[in-house]
C-alpha cells in the first residue's frame, strides 16, 4: 500500500530551509552568468532527441505523443538545448552563451536537479570551468577539480587490442599495467600537472598532443585545487574531448567538457544542485 504521504524513490523534496537554500544556489549561478553575458533557457520536459544524449537508453523515461511518436522525459538538457537554439531560434537570436536551471529525471524516478551552461561554438573549456569554479567561490565551497581527456582511452583501445573502453568504464588498473608498457604504466599514476612532462617525453606523438591540452587547460585554470585523471571515461554520448569533474568525497558537483553536435564545437557544464544543497545543510549544522 502507497501512503498519502509517500513519494517515489529518488525524487525530490524542499520544503522551508531546504528551498531557500536551493534558490540561493541558483540565484548565485544566475547572477554570476548573467553578468558574464549567459542568458536563460527553459527547454520542454519532452523531448524525441533524449537518445542521442545518453549512453543507456534504459535509463530514459519513454512516453508516446499524440501521433504515437515516441517521447522520452528530458534526461539531459546539453544536447536539447544546442539542438534548439540552431534548428529552431537559430534565425531570431545571435546568442551563443546560454545557461539553465532545471531538472532531469531518469528511470524509473530519479529526479536531479541543475544550474547548467552551454557555451556554443567555443573551444576553449576553460572559459565556462573558470565560471564553475566562480559560482563554488561565491558559495564558499572548495571542491578539487579532475580533468580528464576523453581521446586518451580511444586513442589506447585503437594501440592495444587487448584494451576495450570498458576497461576505461570501470577503471581496469590491472590490466593496463599487465601491458608493461613504460609510458602507459606512468599514465595510470599521473595524478600532478608537474608528472605530464615526463610522460610527453616518451609517450607517442598522439598521446603526448591530447597530454599537452590537459595540461594547458589545467594552467589556465582560476582555481588551486586541480588534479589530471587521464584513463577516466565518462559514459555521456556527447564528450569527446576534454572533460572535467569538480568532487569533494566522491560526491560530484559539476561535471562538464568540450564536445560536438554535428558540426559545432561548444563547451559546457552541469552544477548539481541537491549535492550542493546537502553540503551547504552540512556545514550550516
Amino acid at each position: 500500500m502507497i501512503l498519502e504521504h509517500e513519494i517515489p524513490n529518488g525524487s525530490k523534496l524542499y520544503f522551508g530551509k531546504s528551498a531557500k537554500l536551493k534558490r540561493y544556489i541558483e540565484q548565485v549561478a544566475s547572477e554570476i552568468l548573467d553578468a558574464n553575458g549567459y542568458e536563460e533557457i527553459v527547454t520542454p520536459i519532452f523531448s524525441y532527441h533524449q537518445h542521442r544524449s545518453i549512453a543507456d537508453e534504459r535509463e530514459l523515461i519513454r512516453i508516446n505523443d499524440a501521433k504515437n511518436n515516441s517521447l522520452s522525459l528530458r534526461a539531459d538538457s546539453t544536447i536539447d538545448v544546442v539542438r534548439i537554439i540552431e534548428k529552431r531560434l537559430g534565425r531570431n537570436t545571435s546568442q551563443k552563451k546560454w545557461f539553465y536551471i532545471q531538472p532531469v529525471v531518469t528511470y524509473p524516478t530519479t529526479e536531479q536537479y541543475q544550474v547548467g551552461v552551454e557555451f556554443m561554438a567555443e573551444k576553449n573549456l576553460a572559459t565556462v570551468m573558470n565560471l564553475a569554479i566562480g559560482i563554488f567561490d561565491a558559495l564558499e565551497l572548495k571542491p578539487l577539480t579532475q580533468i580528464s581527456n576523453m581521446k586518451i582511452p580511444q586513442l589506447l583501445t585503437e594501440m592495444f587490442e587487448s584494451l576495450q573502453i570498458e576497461d576505461f568504464r570501470h577503471i581496469n588498473i590491472d590490466k593496463f599495467i599487465s601491458l608493461q608498457v613504460e609510458w602507459l604504466t606512468k599514465l595510470v599514476y599521473l595524478q600532478y600537472v608537474e608528472q605530464v612532462d615526463e610522460i610527453i617525453a616518451i609517450a607517442p606523438k598522439v598521446i603526448a598532443d591530447e597530454l599537452q591540452k590537459m595540461k594547458d587547460l589545467s594552467t589556465s585554470l582560476q582555481c588551486q585545487k586541480v588534479v589530471l585523471a587521464p584513463m577516466y571515461y565518462a559514459k555521456m554520448l556527447y564528450y569527446d574531448e576534454l572533460y572535467f569533474r569538480t568532487i569533494v568525497d566522491n560526491e560530484v558537483y559539476a561535471r562538464g567538457g568540450r564536445y560536438k553536435n554535428e558540426d559545432v564545437t561548444s563547451v559546457g557544464f552541469a552544477i548539481y544542485t541537491d549535492a550542493l544543497c546537502e553540503a551547504l545543510e552540512k556545514e550550516e549544522k
